[in-house]
Order: C-alpha cells, then sequence, then structure tokens
C-alpha cells in the first residue's frame, strides 16, 4: 500500500502549493494545466498525524435545498473533492476513479460512504448543473454550490487553493484549484488521509474499504 505520514504544519504548506488550472476543454486539445506537487512524491495516500477538521460549510446541493455538510456526514466515511463541472480532465477523472472504486464495496458499505463534490466555479455550477453532471458519475454523489468567498474559505481550511474563474489570455475559462481528495473518518470525523490526483481506481478500491472504517490506508 503506498503510504506516508506528514506533519499537519508541512502538508498545509505543502497542499496550497497544489494548484491545477483547467481550459474549458472547447479546443478538443489539451487544457491549460499548471501543476505543482511535492518534489519526489510517488504516494497515493498521505496519513496525516493531526487531522483536519471537517470544514464548517452549510451549502446548496443539487435539489436546491440547504446542506449543512459537518451535520449532513457526521459518523460517516467521507470525502470531499473540490472542482468543477466544466474541468475536461482532472476533475471527472477523479470522481470517476472514485465512483468505480466504490462499486466495488458491498452494497452496505456503498450506502454508508459519502462523496461529497464541491464546485470552485459557482456562477456555472448551479444546483441543476452540478446534479446532471453527477448523475453521470454516480447519482449518489453530493453537488454543493454557494457563494464562491464561503466555498474558498472552506478549502482553505483543508490546505486547499482555489481561484475564481478567470478567462485566460486567448479568452478562454480556467479555474485554478487544488487537487487533492480529503478522507474524513466515520469516527473522529477528522480529515486524515489526502490524495494528490494520481490516485488512481485501484489505490482506491485498496483503501475505501479501510476508510469506510476510519483505519489507516
Amino acid at each position: 500500500m503506498r503510504t506516508k505520514t506528514f506533519a499537519a504544519a508541512a502538508l498545509l504548506a505543502a497542499a496550497s502549493l497544489t494548484l491545477t488550472a483547467c481550459g474549458n476543454g472547447d479546443d478538443g486539445d489539451k487544457p491549460v494545466a499548471v501543476v505543482s506537487e511535492e518534489a519526489g512524491s510517488d504516494k497515493a495516500a498521505t496519513v496525516l498525524d493531526k487531522p483536519f477538521e471537517k470544514p464548517d460549510l452549510v451549502l446548496t446541493d443539487t435539489q436546491g435545498k440547504k446542506y449543512d455538510l459537518r451535520k449532513e456526514t457526521a459518523g460517516k466515511p467521507t470525502l470531499i473533492y473540490f472542482g468543477y463541472t466544466h474541468c475536461p480532465d482532472v476533475c471527472p477523472l477523479t470522481m470517476n476513479n472514485i465512483a468505480v472504486a466504490k462499486k466495488q464495496l458491498p452494497k452496505a458499505e456503498q450506502d454508508e460512504l459519502r462523496v461529497v463534490f464541491v464546485t470552485t466555479d459557482p456562477k456555472r455550477d448551479t444546483s441543476a448543473e452540478l446534479g446532471k453532471w453527477l448523475k453521470g458519475i454516480d447519482s449518489r454523489f453530493v453537488g454543493l454550490t454557494g457563494d464562491f468567498a464561503t466555498i474558498q474559505a472552506g478549502a482553505r481550511t483543508l490546505g486547499i487553493s482555489i481561484e475564481p474563474t478567470r478567462k485566460d489570455k486567448n479568452g478562454k475559462l480556467i479555474s485554478e484549484h487544488g487537487t487533492q481528495v480529503v478522507a474524513f473518518s466515520p469516527k473522529t470525523d477528522g480529515g486524515y488521509v489526502l490524495y494528490g490526483e494520481d490516485a488512481d481506481v485501484d489505490d482506491y478500491t485498496k483503501d475505501l474499504p479501510k476508510i469506510i472504517k476510519g483505519e489507516n490506508p
């Protein structure tokens, strides 16, 4: 199992450096992408010695209803990812990897797991847009939208940097966002495992059974 342990303070600094700029994909070519990652790291799972506190976020779900993240996921194994539906590569790949791995779990464990996708592009990602996009991946994934400043502040508590959607020099919309997936324990509700964008289906397939139980992968 590819695992490492980090001091939370050091990880926070390192995680904040991971920023991906995604284009809108309209050109059919590779999107604008600039990724800065920790040098020499080839590990899928980073186990934190001091878990992150779950963000205190109250946003809007795909049904247009208020969703209190802490309340709704309390005592549940939870994966949280910040991204957006117009992302042509990293975001859909990450969510599909998790979806495929989730399907390998027994039905009872699938029902326990919460996978939360928080948009970094709330102006375009309405509740309806999020619902439509997630339906093509896993209809049980939770999609959240809301005020950008609120979302940005919540991501920052996890060491994840996101920036407002902007146009590049060619006039294309890009969104810069951290690509980490944070896993929260059902025992403590703490975010104790972090995955980078290099985590694949096999990594999640191997690790999710332990995440479900609040164990170290």
